[in-house]
């Protein structure tokens, strides 16, 4: 019966379910307390399931059982990344090397290691030496484009970060017309096609005036619900949805290979893109928040979207911003939209985090509704490239391994003047980064009185 239930789990596990593995998995183990594969295979559902702490003594029980299975140590050091507890991830990935000194899944994640510490020249050192050795490993390239754009190397940085396209995690556009590799663009048409999250989108197409000044026909491909925001987009010729495969085009390229065409380090970002808000997502926002003139006005989201598979880490729970609701004059506003909001809805939360986003039509109402906030408050997703964009002040709260534009130190970015930074003292610790901005918010705005 047991082998049963390790298999059943384990057929579970291969067709996605992981909810059933799960509970295979566990009415085995009951019998089978010492088999450190099993073990191991609990933790990787659990970490599956977003389950991490669970996951980790899962794979610590596993490594105590069987510590010289690689594989068995290999999942406990990717729990101990996903944690922050680089040093040992650090540790365990050497001793696997030892063993296989060719494995470039732990060269790159050494790397990884060193970059989420913030210890870029030392990821760049390492990665660059783990390169020379396996020169067409695409990971390891990757990790090392993340540390040099983490250290404001943004021209081998970027040049590096095309490893992208020879991952699985990111598909090569399939289109009729070749991708610009250096050619003269005068009098040529190109199609910039977006790339990966809203929040990249935003955070790129101000560098379209690069493409623009090489003479080229520029027409920009984006996703619907940020149309209302592009009508006036500098550097480009147009904004479209979509395009017919009857038209004719020359080249496209991604607005990720922009920064090839002049961004080399910090002293190079351009002032943030210039949004367009409709006037009638004006008046529906003035409208919405007109009852509380009298108050500091906050927008706040604490959610990306969650589709994106590190959002639980750079993620929090909308009861964090409770406290703030307790400051007199203040009155809060939820700019989220998405499938976390059940829960915000089902414990009473919404009556007091008043829910600004429910019938938003597409950014440009989002965009409105910030422009009437005092301040905006949010985890790093859309939200604050859109704010920032706007030059609306706003407060973004980071984990501690934070999107290279944030780097890994410092309160402010020079992606976004208008923006202030507050930063996990220690992985995972979100209650001190709240604590910082409910003192902020009385130090400088007084709204206790």
């Amino acid at each position: 019966m047991s082998d049963s239930l390790y298999k059943q789990a384990s057929a579970a596990q291969a067709a996605g379910d992981n909810e059933a593995a799960l509970k295979h998995l566990t009415d085995y183990l009951i019998d089978h307390p010492k088999d450190g594969l099993a073990w191991s295979r609990l933790g990787s559902i659990l970490r599956t399931l977003k389950q991490h702490e669970n996951a980790l003594r899962a794979h610590r029980r596993a490594f105590e059982l069987s510590p010289r299975n690689g594989s068995v140590a290999n999942n406990l050091a990717n729990i101990l990344s996903d944690l922050g507890h680089y040093d040992e991830s650090i540790r365990l990935r050497s001793l696997i090397l030892n063993a296989k000194p060719d494995d470039t899944n732990q060269l790159s994640m050494i790397g990884r290691c060193l970059r989420s510490a913030g210890r870029y020249r030392d990821a760049i050192n390492f990665l660059e030496r783990a390169l020379s050795a396996h020169p067409s490993d695409p990971e390891i390239r990757i990790q090392l484009a993340f540390a040099q754009l983490g250290k404001g190397d943004y021209k081998a940085g970027f040049a590096n970060y095309d490893a992208r396209w020879r991952t699985k995690e990111i598909k090569l556009p399939k289109l009729d017309f070749p991708r610009w590799s250096g050619q003269d663009l005068g009098g040529k048409r190109v199609l910039v096609m977006p790339e990966q999250g809203f929040g990249d989108f935003i955070l790129t197409i101000r560098l379209l005036p690069l493409l623009k000044a090489r003479g080229a026909h520029v027409s920009v491909l984006a996703k619907k619900p940020l149309l209302p925001l592009l009508g006036s987009l500098k550097g480009c010729d147009e904004v479209r949805e979509s395009y017919s495969k009857s038209e004719k085009f020359d080249y496209w390229l991604s607005l990720f290979d922009l920064p090839l065409l002049g961004l080399e380090d910090r002293d190079d970002i351009p002032e943030p893109t210039k949004l367009q808000i409709p006037d009638d997502s004006i008046e529906r926002a003035r409208t919405f928040t007109a009852p509380y003139s009298d108050r500091f006005k906050i927008g706040v989201v604490w959610t990306g979207s969650t589709t994106y598979k590190g959002n639980s880490f750079r993620s929090f729970s909308h009861r964090d911003f409770l406290p703030l609701t307790d400051l007199p004059r203040a009155q809060l506003f939820s700019l989220y939209k998405g499938p976390e909001l059940a829960p915000y809805e089902a414990d009473g939360t919404a009556a007091l985090i008043l829910n600004a986003a429910a019938h938003d039509r597409h950014f440009g109402d989002c965009a409105a509704m910030m422009r009437e906030m005092d301040l905006v408050i949010t985890s790093d997703t859309a939200t604050a490239h859109i704010a920032g964009s706007l030059g609306i002040p706003t407060w973004v709260l980071l984990h501690w391994d934070s999107f290279w534009v944030y780097t890994h130190t410092g309160t402010t970015t020079p992606w976004y003047p208008s923006m202030r930074l507050f930063r996990q003292p220690v992985p995972r610790d979100w209650q001190s980064v709240q604590d910082a901005v409910l003192a902020a918010l009385d130090t400088e705005f007084g709204l206790r009185a």
